[in-house]
């Protein structure tokens, strides 16, 4: 596989939908809650210019859990 900024990009997403899916599965357990608070960051852009409107909306959420995704992600990525 070549190393560019697409595969940079793959295995981002790949580390926080795997981040994402560990937290869902550690959600019941109480020890494991500081790493699950999570802060949002939002991006909202919109325009109405009378022939053009969107709306874009979007989030990120990010705990502990999902920056040990993307640190795993970045790792995999120089080791490839």
């Amino acid at each position: 596989m070549k190393k560019n900024g697409l595969t940079l990009v793959l295995f981002l997403l790949l580390g926080l939908l795997a981040a994402s899916i560990v937290s869902g599965l550690l959600t019941p357990v109480d020890a494991a809650a500081f790493f699950l608070r999570s802060t949002s960051i939002n991006w909202h852009p919109a325009a109405d210019l009378n022939f053009l409107k969107y709306d874009f909306l979007i989030e990120i959420k990010l705990n502990i859990v999902s920056l040990i995704g993307l640190a795993a992600a970045v790792w995999l990525y120089r080791k490839l």
